[in-house]
């Protein structure tokens, strides 16, 4: 399968990259610097581009049999709130998911695997009160723009997988991890690894289709 793969830099992104190569899958990484992808393979493909850039968008999806989202702000979120300075716009996960769900329909294309966070949509009411303080003063913004990006994901009339895990780590991978559609958690933290196997796993599984699964460790 052709999969494409938006934030494919960021830790999680990377760790689903190398978990769709592993799986056999031919892989292209789209990111505004995808020539800092430290991984090798004759099926993987890199693409530079900005996912707020429609054309950009269009063009990497073109010909691609799934999509899969890691979208997000990496910058020290202290600085992102006191200062507002961040190299990546604090909207980029709502407004590069709307023209990735636009360039998904003109091309036809059906299965969408999105990567949130526990604590957005339906897990909002389940996160312990002293992360939703945190997030409440460190990460506003941010998780507003995962509301968004939820809202956008679940009314696209696409095959969608929203993947919600709680803290990530990058810790060595787990055996076995618990995943819930109903929002239920084991412990506050996971391995990315762990997260990019799931994500890959998504793109072809249909256990979880139209669905939010909280991911935990």
């Amino acid at each position: 399968m052709k999969v494409i793969v938006f934030g494919a830099t960021g830790g999680t992104g990377r760790a689903t990259v190398r978990e769709l190569l592993e799986g056999g899958h031919e892989v292209t990484a789209f990111s505004r610097h995808s020539e800092q992808l430290d991984l090798l393979s004759e099926r993987l493909h890199l693409q530079s581009g900005d996912v707020l850039h429609a054309k950009d968008v269009e063009s990497a999806v073109s010909g691609q049999d799934a999509v899969v989202v890691a979208l997000g702000v990496n910058d020290n979120p202290l600085k992102v709130r006191l200062l507002h300075r961040s190299r990546t716009p604090v909207t980029v996960c709502s407004g590069g998911t709307r023209l990735i769900i636009d360039a998904m329909k003109r091309q036809g294309l059906r299965r969408l695997v999105v990567l949130s966070a526990y604590g957005v949509g339906e897990t909002r009411d389940k996160l312990p009160w002293p992360f939703k303080l945190a997030y409440r003063l460190l990460l506003k913004e941010q998780m507003a723009d995962k509301e968004r990006q939820e809202v956008m994901v679940r009314s696209s009339g696409l095959d969608w997988v929203i993947v919600q895990p709680v803290g990530l780590t990058d810790a060595q991978p787990k055996d076995e991890v618990l995943a819930s559609a109903e929002g239920q958690v084991r412990r506050t933290t996971i391995p990315r690894r762990n997260v990019g196997r799931f994500l890959a796993t998504a793109v072809t599984g249909d256990r979880f289709l139209h669905q939010s699964v909280a991911l935990s460790g």
